[in-house]
């Protein structure tokens, strides 16, 4: 009889033996540990009292709706509404359908509520913005308790409505097909940079993943800098252009930038989660009788896609937060909105309250998908 060896096991740890232990340890450790917690406290009320007494935060309700939207004709928000809807509407529908087995109310869900009544009640915003919040909200709720009742086979069809409703949404944001058209160069805010950011994960997918483009990115694009690749998309591609072309849309050049740029490492993420794939799913398939496109679709770029999923996640925050570079080249979106306010006489030199309100702005995006992104790991068991 063969006994299997194990490791002894590790007595639990209350949290005042932990602090006992890792900062109190010493007595330099002791005395290095009081001047930390001493220079952190010092810090937080400091900042506390600023924010409290000090900040004049009236430049971000002033301003709330050019960071949110820019110059976008006030007229027309119903379009920025109706597109923010469809997406929070879906959005309700995937996470029901993600979630059916839960509990019905989660933590999550109960967050987003609290956070919903705050910016009902707290936000400056005026009475029409008010219910279209609680509108959207209902129908987000509505949504969420619909896609708990979907069947298990529905999500190839949540991936289609996904298309659809971005394709719908340029639509609203853009005019055209019977709608007034609204011009580029007054999309800014929040507005512009999701939009960009949007566009160039979306549109950077089909070539990170057809294997000439990505050879083609990785050994070009992936050695320059974006705000390389920006420059000579906004300034040197018109000089390339014939002359019916090189009045091409600024937003245009710049999204063809970010998705030049984003194609290139998606390509790398996505060979890595290639190369983890085992030999022995490529041969099943094929005894199977799949096609060797099947066999890429249906087989093998899911397991791949799933096996990356932290580090696409981590390249889609990165390309969020460099779309701030595009205000070097005079599109106002939220880092460019910002420096419009603060040329403003009356907001002259107010740069801590603005510049805190868009680093919340960016964090909350970014948290947002890394939030989502590590409930997705761990519903697709990925290790």
């Amino acid at each position: 009889m063969q006994i299997q060896s194990s490791a002894p096991p590790t007595p639990p740890t209350s949290p005042l033996n932990w602090v006992q232990k890792n900062l109190f340890s010493t007595w330099y450790n002791s005395i290095l540990t009081l001047v930390c917690l001493a220079v952190i406290v010092w810090g937080l009320s400091s900042f506390i009292s600023w924010v409290v007494s000090t900040a004049q935060w009236e430049i971000v309700g002033a301003n709330l709706r050019l960071f949110f939207v820019g110059r976008f004709p006030h007229e027309l928000y119903w379009r920025v509404w109706t597109a923010l809807g469809l997406i929070l509407s879906l959005a309700g529908i995937c996470w029901g359908y993600i979630v059916r087995k839960s509990p019905l109310f989660s933590r999550t869900i109960l967050f987003g509520l609290g956070a919903l009544i705050a910016a009902i009640l707290l936000l400056p915003i005026e009475l029409s913005a008010r219910l279209w919040i609680l509108a959207i909200a209902i129908i987000s709720i509505v949504g969420y308790a619909a896609g708990r009742k979907l069947p298990p086979n529905i999500s190839p069809w949540l991936t289609a409505a996904w298309g659809l409703v971005f394709i719908v949404n340029l639509w609203l944001i853009g005019g055209g097909l019977g709608l007034t058209s609204v011009p580029t160069n007054v999309w800014s805010g929040l507005l512009l940079t999701l939009l960009t950011a949007i566009c160039g994960i979306v549109l950077s997918f089909p070539f990170g993943v057809v294997r000439a483009f990505s050879i083609l990115y990785i050994e070009v694009v992936r050695g320059l800098p974006l705000i390389g690749i920006l420059f000579l998309a906004q300034v040197m591609l018109p000089l390339f252009l014939p002359p019916y072309l090189r009045n091409l849309d600024r937003v245009l050049r710049a999204i063809a930038g970010l998705v030049l740029f984003s194609a290139a490492y998606l390509a790398e993420n996505i060979r890595g989660g290639l190369q983890a794939i085992p030999r022995g799913q490529f041969e099943a398939a094929k005894a199977l009788g799949l096609s060797p496109p099947l066999v890429v679709l249906l087989i093998v770029l899911p397991q791949a896609l799933k096996a990356v999923i932290p580090a696409i996640v981590g390249q889609f925050i990165g390309l969020l937060k460099d779309t701030s570079l595009l205000s070097l080249f005079g599109l106002l979106e939220l880092t460019g909105i910002s420096r419009s306010i603060l040329a403003q006489p009356q907001f002259l030199g107010r740069y801590a309250e603005v510049y805190l309100f868009i680093g919340l702005l960016y964090w909350l995006f970014c948290y947002g998908m890394s939030t989502a992104s590590r409930y997705l790991e761990r519903k697709l068991n990925v290790s």
